[in-house]
């Protein structure tokens, strides 16, 4: 090799390798684990006789699979997938459970609020499996609560399905 030239082979090599504990193996929602929650929601949503829009996403927050029911109001499609960004951005914390940490302190209400995407009522629910966060069910076009109801049947499709 000529001086004061480097290669990338070289270059990785002047790294060093990695050790145990630089890397964590992780769990991917796939496509058919993301529809088998898409469909237990919708199955939940058709027994409630009500129209809803449900986002399943990743453990990122990024979007697998969605559904808008034939006549859910449109603007829910958006909320849903907010509620699954924002299970996916804390750790799994349903976002039913942000009111309750927030509503004592004025300066979290009237702050975090205007945080992008974050949703601080009830419909967004972590999918965990093995105790890891792997994705997150959002659901919008009822009460928080039903909406909470719908997505729950979404993560315990796959809860159910790991076992």
């Amino acid at each position: 090799m000529a001086a004061g030239t480097e290669t990338a082979e070289t270059d990785a090599a002047d790294r060093g390798t990695a050790e145990a504990g630089d890397i964590a193996a992780s769990r991917v929602l796939t496509l058919a684990g993301a529809r088998k929650a898409l469909d237990a929601a919708l199955d939940k949503a058709e027994a409630m006789g009500r129209r809803f829009c449900i986002a399943v996403t990743d453990a990122s927050g990024e979007a697998i699979a969605t559904a808008r029911m034939d006549g859910a109001p449109r603007l829910s499609a958006g909320i849903a997938l907010n509620k699954a960004f924002t299970v996916a951005g804390f750790a799994g914390m349903p976002t039913g459970d942000w009111w309750d940490l927030i509503k004592d302190e004025p300066a979290l209400v009237h702050g975090i609020t205007h945080t992008p995407r974050l949703i601080v009522f009830g419909g967004g629910i972590g999918i965990f499996v093995d105790g890891a966060l792997v994705g997150a069910v959002g659901v919008s076009g009822g009460s928080a609560e039903e909406d909470a109801q719908v997505a729950q049947a979404g993560a315990a499709a796959l809860a159910a399905s790991s076992r």
